[in-house]
């Protein structure tokens, strides 16, 4: 679609506040100015009548009005923006006045783009008149520019204004909603007369993904009536999805500024699809986390009204918000949330992360993990994810996760946007869905049954096998083992110490004086000899020492300690071999696979003398990249020498030229 007239004008206009604003400042006019053009142009044709109607009854309900303006919206104001253009002196009153005459709806868009602080700046700065002069003359009438060429439009200049946005808020391209919806639409009924089709974003931003969630539902079924819900804690997006909404004759009050994080909305709703793209690394606890959101986030975890499977780390909600997508869902709707890798595999074994996976393997809501080329957002070139979830798959996807390779389905842009260097083009889109619909093994789609990514941690331990000898260093180590020096002396040097403190100084100078006495007593036993057994160790130190305590024994020895095969293998009193914890390693299997048989494969060809130990530690990860590995040779010695010499005549050839020089 042929855009580039109306985006080209708008973008002319922005030059006029040159020297007013810096161009990162340009959207806080420039949006607002849109929408506002955008009103004005739908109520054109019935503005009139509102008038007459309004003049006659101040008192008119907001409903009557509504239905005179063929809007769920109204301006009462005797301006526009050509009118305005008539009074330049007071033009900054009188626009103020226009916004004024709004409806409510309308009204509370432009509080939340703070376009009141705008108009202040720009008349103070000598621009306004020039700004409402040039917007009186961008034709946005629904006739001309219907809704989905605004959608364009709008798309367009917040991509522009994006670029710079940070790399966790990003800005989602048309070409990758368009295959989301794709995936979600198959194999879902959507058809029938007055079929009632309901969608939410909880990160809505401003609207792209219920936009063209909704031109595609419209073109399977253009007698469905389609329902939009969207949540955005940003004002300015909030605001221009609002706008997006209304024009759209949808119900402006499913669109909600709200954290949805904090706010669980719409807890009486259930939806049939459930899209979106919530920011990457966002902290949902702890320091850099909003006010009241970890607090709200763990009641929603302990009255499992959300997050029932668990809280991820404080630093990332990406899975707190898939987490909400699946309690919001229908049995029978499917989610689309984009992703980036860290929810495939980050944390250990017990950690949050790894036990949300579980939970969703487990009870079998993962359909397909879908990996997206790089470069393929404007702020961001990171490796991202489509995760299409369900809770109730067909058969033939029951207990079964597909993983799909899509990061060589691009085109080259011409011109890089931003970070946005790569494209999906419609052959691209459908290449994809269409692996995705045939659900079969190939090149590019691996099918796997659940428990492929939930696997069982145990514990390895060897034997303890020490053996004991008296050396200088070992000596030395003695010393940090009974005491702090430099606490010693700390204390020491204090003009005046409290009880506390007088108490631990005395306790710090008889572990010294201790660990003198024991050192100067085996100083004269550094021969050199190795004690194989920790008993005969013990019995030497008894005697060397004059210490009958059990654990100032037990401490000593293990200074003198290291591992030894030769080593007698330690036991307890009742004869039971002790492991050596120190040592201690973990090895993680399939949940399917049989311990023994891996420890016989495994580890004991290595340590012989080891044990396996179940802790019943169970998580799950989805290391995706390792199931597309493609083995590549490495380059032969020949090649590697040629690269020498050529990079070396480089070398060379650039030396000679800057000393010719």
């Amino acid at each position: 679609m042929d855009i580039s007239k109306e985006v080209n004008f708008i973008w002319n206009i922005a030059d006029k506040l040159r020297g007013a604003y810096t161009s990162d400042k340009y959207k806080d006019v420039i949006i607002p100015m849109v929408i506002l053009r955008r009103f004005e142009c739908a109520l054109a044709d019935t503005k009139n009548k509102v008038l007459e109607k309004y003049n006659s009854d101040k008192n008119c309900p907001a409903k009557v009005l509504e239905s005179f303006s063929g809007y769920k919206f109204y301006n009462t104001s005797k301006f526009d923006l050509k009118e305005l253009r008539n009074d330049q002196n007071n033009i900054k009153a009188n626009l103020k006045n226009y916004i004024d005459g709004f409806s409510d709806n309308i009204k509370e868009i432009f509080e939340n783009l703070e376009f009141q602080k705008q108009i202040d700046k720009m008349s103070k700065e000598n621009c306004l008149f020039s700004i409402i002069k040039a917007f009186s003359e961008l034709d946005l009438d629904p006739k001309i520019v219907p809704n989905h060429t605004m959608g364009y439009i709008f798309e367009e200049l917040i991509r522009k204004f994006s670029e710079n946005a940070e790399a966790g808020d990003h800005y989602t391209g048309r070409d990758i909603i368009a295959l989301m919806v794709d995936i979600l639409l198959f194999g879902v009924d959507i058809q029938g007369d007055n079929k009632v089709i309901s969608v939410l974003d909880q990160a809505c931003g401003t609207g792209g993904m219920l936009s063209i969630a909704n031109e595609k539902l419209k073109e399977q079924n253009n007698k469905a009536q389609i329902y939009l819900y969207g949540q955005e804690i940003n004002g300015e997006s909030y605001a221009i999805c609002k706008a997006d909404i209304l024009i759209k004759g949808q119900n402006e009050k499913n669109i909600l500024k709200t954290d949805t994080l904090k706010n669980n909305e719409f807890p009486n709703e259930k939806f049939d699809f459930i899209i979106e793209n919530p920011p990457f690394g966002t902290s949902w606890g702890g320091e850099k986390a909003k006010d009241g959101v970890e607090d709200a986030v763990k009641l929603a975890y302990e009255s499992k009204s959300r997050f029932l499977a668990g809280l991820p780390a404080k630093s990332d909600a990406q899975l707190l918000f898939l987490q909400s997508a699946l309690e919001k869902v229908k049995d029978n709707g499917k989610i689309a949330i984009i992703q980036n890798g860290s929810p495939l595999f980050s944390g250990d074994t017990t950690s949050g992360e790894s036990q949300i996976r579980r939970y969703l393997l487990e009870n079998d809501y993962i359909d397909s993990i879908i990996a997206l080329p790089t470069e393929l957002f404007y702020n961001t070139g990171i490796a991202t994810y489509i995760w299409i979830l369900r809770k109730s798959k067909p058969n033939e996807r029951k207990g079964k996760l597909a993983l799909i390779d899509a990061s060589s389905f691009y085109i080259k842009l011409r011109k890089s946007m931003g970070n946005k260097r790569n494209e999906l083009n419609e052959q691209n889109i459908a290449q994809i869905t269409q692996i995705y619909k045939d659900f079969k093994e190939n090149e590019y789609c691996k099918i796997y049954n659940n428990s492929e990514f939930i696997y069982k941690e145990y514990t390895i331990m060897t034997p303890l096998q020490k053996s004991y000898t008296i050396t200088d260093e070992s000596l030395e180590s003695l010393k940090s083992a009974f005491y702090n020096d430099t606490k010693i002396t700390e204390l020491e040097n204090k003009d005046e110490l409290n009880q506390k403190e007088q108490k631990e100084l005395s306790k710090q100078k008889e572990a010294k004086e201790l660990a003198s006495a024991i050192i100067s007593k085996l100083n004269d036993h550094k021969d050199g000899k190795k004690y194989l057994n920790k008993d005969e160790f013990i019995s030497f130190l008894k005697q060397i020492l004059d210490i009958k305590d059990t654990k100032t024994l037990d401490k000593i020895a293990k200074i003198f300690s290291r591992d030894d095969d030769e080593a007698q293998i330690q036991r307890d009193k009742k004869g039971e071999i002790i492991y050596d914890k120190d040592g201690r390693d973990s090895e993680i299997i399939n949940i399917n696979a049989s311990i023994d048989e891996y420890m016989k494969s495994e580890v004991l060809p290595h340590l012989p003398l080891a044990k396996a130990f179940d802790e019943g530690k169970i998580g799950a990860e989805i290391p995706f990249t390792r199931y597309f590995y493609k083995y590549q040779n490495p380059k032969s010695t020949d090649e590697i020498k040629l690269e020498f010499k050529n990079l070396e005549k480089e070398a060379i050839e650039l030396e000679s030229g800057i000393f010719d020089e």
